[in-house]
């Protein structure tokens, strides 16, 4: 989970010529200080064959990576993910790694050149896990990293010892990775706002009286995520809701649940919650209940369509959540690791845009997805038909009856 602009990717010559100043101009991949891997030096796929996917040719059957089996053919190293943690979103162990597994193998990489790995929560574990993968031959890193300082080391480290290095999900601030991966997330931040602006209109709010949560301030997506909220809600500030409070932020359930009690208790009359992702709005809405908040009085957000945030949402007690296809995320990883691990340059189809590192003034190249907004009207065609979460899960128990309400089987 965790400022974004689209813009015209730069010409693929352009895209070449900037890899291999990356890369050194010895010609043997720029490994100047003889460290064990060799990043792949990217060539023009101008007038060849290689396959020319793009940002939307992917698919929940993950049928685009089989024509990636030439350019993997090609690939000179292992590729190694390496996760953040398993605290702050289930996703990491129940979709992106099993996600970034099935796309290589469909994509013909042999699993014993993928590494995939999650660093439990740990800077030194994530930048331990990095360091090792390149001795055991790994030439491209996509690494979702902790917070930005770890994710630096790790891009230095990887700069020095001849590997490319992706950004996955979050962007490193200051850091020298080749490319960024993600969703949008300014895109991301607005849906919550949008959600919330039709969530009191729909559940017939008056005067609405608002704290508004964020995540981790040193994460740069929950910036971003609050860039795009706060364009939202603004004007709503400026012309008669209330925002009552804005704690610090976190991606810690615990903290985020003593975050809004704290805010709660202090300003009376609060009747909403802005909250950045589902996790984090749980124990608030839990809290909630133990005030007997009824459903549809009190709007809450959420971000990532998890299992609790859906059937919070069926309940009436989140108004909706900001869904990011993972399987577009770790495919479009996926293809952009093996297009470098071949020495191609990807084409401009795939990187579809730029994402500002405000720390090192630069424009990264980027791939951006395009996130949903889920509420119990469109959860069939979403989540449930993109298998993200089963229907027999979602519909348990006291769920039943609102799946079945909103026609969701």
């Amino acid at each position: 989970m965790r400022a974004v602009r689209n813009a015209s990717l730069v010409a693929a010559l352009s895209a070449t010529a900037l890899l291999v100043a990356a890369c050194g101009s010895s010609g043997s991949g720029g490994n100047a200080t003889g460290g064990s891997s060799s990043k792949p030096s990217a060539s023009s796929s101008s007038g060849s064959s290689m396959p020319a996917l793009s940002a939307t040719s992917f698919t929940n059957d993950f049928s685009a990576m089989a024509q990636l089996k030439s350019v993997a053919a090609k690939g000179k190293g292992k590729i190694a993910v390496i996760l953040p943690d398993t605290t702050t979103s289930a996703r990491y162990t129940e979709f992106d790694a099993p996600y970034l597994k099935e796309a290589f193998a469909k994509a013909g990489v042999s699993s014993s050149n993928v590494i995939i790995q999650n660093a439990q929560g740990s800077d030194s574990t994530q930048l331990t896990d990095a360091q090792s993968d390149i001795t055991n031959g790994a030439a491209v890193l996509i690494v979702d990293p902790l917070d930005a300082g770890v994710g630096a080391q790790i891009e230095k480290y990887a700069a020095a010892h001849g590997a490319a290095s992706i950004d996955y999900d979050r962007l490193t601030l200051g850091g020298t990775r080749d490319y960024y991966v993600s969703f949008n997330n300014v895109e991301v931040g607005k849906l919550i706002g949008n959600g919330m602006v039709s969530c009191v209109q729909q559940w017939g709010v008056k005067n609405p009286n608002m704290i508004v949560m964020k995540g981790d301030p040193t994460d740069n997506n929950a910036t971003l995520f609050a860039q795009g909220y706060m364009s939202v809600l603004n004007p709503k500030f400026s012309s008669g809701w209330t925002k009552a409070a804005e704690p610090a932020g976190t991606w810690d359930p615990p903290t985020a649940k003593t975050e809004f009690q704290q805010a709660f208790t202090a300003h009376k009359g609060v009747n909403s919650v802005l909250v950045p992702n589902d996790e984090n709005a749980a124990p608030i809405i839990s809290y909630l209940q133990t005030l007997n908040v009824k459903p549809q009085t009190f709007p809450v957000t959420g971000q990532d369509a998890t299992l609790v945030g859906l059937q919070n949402i069926l309940a009436g007690y989140q108004c909706g959540t900001a869904y990011k296809p993972i399987y577009l995320e770790a495919q479009a990883a996926a293809a952009l690791a093996i297009y470098l691990n071949a020495g191609e340059t990807p084409p401009s189809g795939l990187v579809n845009g730029t994402t500002q590192d405000t720390k090192a003034h630069k424009a990264v190249k980027s791939v951006l997805l395009k996130p949903e907004w889920v509420t119990p009207k469109n959860m069939e065609s979403t989540v449930v038909a993109d298998k993200f979460v089963p229907a027999a899960q979602l519909c348990k128990g006291k769920y039943a009856s609102d799946c079945t309400k909103y026609g969701i089987k």
